[in-house]
């Protein structure tokens, strides 16, 4: 589903990623961790074709900056980027508009009750909290259908309620086929739910482990995290 091949990305004379390659395949949890600067923003703005990089990235087989690529994947960013005089309800029919989406109405709907906001969808973008702005993100993302999909710290500013949500919504999403990668550097928030780990640092993937690949070496991902990385604490 997605593979990433070779990926390199210099800032001027900074190698922020360097040879990088990983696969996340369909029905599949990959959980992206490191330190800080350890390159986990540039993949991730590389594979939603923010960035300019050397190497390939393909979504279910096509070039990741393709219109046929960006059909089929949603991404949430870290950071929500609302058009602050858009409406909840209209960010959404711009999405559904720009993807030829029919009959999105009642999906939308449901995704607006199941997030607490169906009172909220004529709220304007610059009138919501930083929780809601999220929530919004990640209907936005969700309403497309996504084969493939994206999280970049995607728990951050939501209430416990939502998280549930989020939670519940990864299972269903990868029972239904599709392909997740969250970057996150709070892995307790995400336990029993990944299974793939890629953790980077110093610009390439120190490890790439399953689930099973962990439980069979008898080491927890914190010791594998910290053999690989030499820091006390995943995400610093």
């Amino acid at each position: 589903m997605l593979k990433v091949k070779k990926l390199t990305k210099s800032f001027k004379k900074v190698l922020a990623v360097n040879n990088v390659s990983f696969e996340v395949n369909p029905g599949e949890i990959a959980v992206l961790l490191g330190p800080n600067g350890a390159g986990k923003s540039t993949t991730i703005k590389c594979i939603a074709g923010l960035l300019r990089f050397d190497g390939r990235i393909t979504i279910e087989g096509k070039d990741n900056k393709s219109i046929e690529a960006k059909k089929v994947f949603g991404y949430v960013p870290e950071t929500p980027a609302l058009y602050e005089t858009l409406t909840v309800w209209e960010h959404i029919e711009f999405i559904a508009r720009a993807y030829n989406l029919e009959d999105w109405e009642e999906t939308a709907r449901a995704l607006l009750i199941r997030f607490e906001m169906d009172d909220k969808k004529d709220k304007l973008g610059k009138e919501l909290s930083k929780g809601m702005q999220q929530k919004v993100s990640l209907i936005c993302a969700l309403i497309i259908n996504p084969a493939m999909i994206m999280f970049d710290e995607p728990m951050i500013g939501l209430d416990p309620k939502a998280i549930k949500e989020l939670k519940d919504i990864f299972v269903e999403l990868k029972n239904s086929g599709c392909a997740i990668l969250i970057s996150t550097h709070i892995i307790d928030s995400i336990e029993g739910y990944w299974d793939k780990v890629l953790i980077m640092n110093k610009g390439e993937i120190a490890a790439d482990l399953t689930r099973n690949e962990l439980i069979a070496r008898g080491e927890s991902l914190e010791e594998i995290f910290f053999s690989v990385t030499g820091k006390e604490e995943i995400g610093q």
